[in-house]
């Protein structure tokens, strides 16, 4: 309720406010089909922010190398929006609003999995030649990540 909302958001610093376009819902979280050519010299597949993803892209990074055995992710961001690509090999997604858990198997290079805020992300069981990279809507920013799980479910709860 707002009364919750109110308080939440003035116990918290970073001053999060919903915006009233966003659904923050797993619904909203979805595999895209990323365009692309193919030939007999191989495949080229792109990304442009605002057309092939429902963002301005504001920062790429990339995972590899993961230990076998290790997860990734274990947070949640107040205003970043995602897409998560396997550019090589695969790995779980796994996604949760804090009452639902999805998972998705990420293999194909040609998808990506739009991951809006205020959802937890974990990923898992990576190939040993999984690279992972990342669109992100922001730069980087410390506060915007939610690291705390009880703190995710307190935010959820105040929606």
């Amino acid at each position: 309720d707002a009364l919750a909302l109110w308080a939440f958001r003035a116990s918290n610093p970073h001053r999060f406010t919903p915006s009233l376009t966003m659904n923050y819902s797993l619904g909203q979280c979805r595999i895209l089909d990323l365009p692309g050519v193919s030939d007999p010299r191989g495949s080229l597949n792109f990304v442009e922010g605002g057309h092939h993803v429902p963002f301005r892209i504001g920062r790429v990074f990339y995972i590899h190398g993961i230990a076998d055995g290790c997860a990734r992710g274990g947070h949640a961001h107040w205003r970043e929006q995602e897409v998560v690509i396997p550019v090589s090999g695969h790995f779980d997604v796994i996604l949760s609003d804090g009452a639902t858990e999805v998972t998705y198997r990420l293999d194909r290079a040609n998808r990506g999995l739009y991951v809006c805020p205020l959802i937890w992300v974990r990923l898992e069981n990576f190939s040993p030649d999984a690279v992972c990279l990342v669109l992100a809507s922001e730069p980087y920013d410390e506060a915007d990540y939610l690291r705390d799980h009880d703190t995710f479910l307190a935010a959820r709860a105040a929606l």
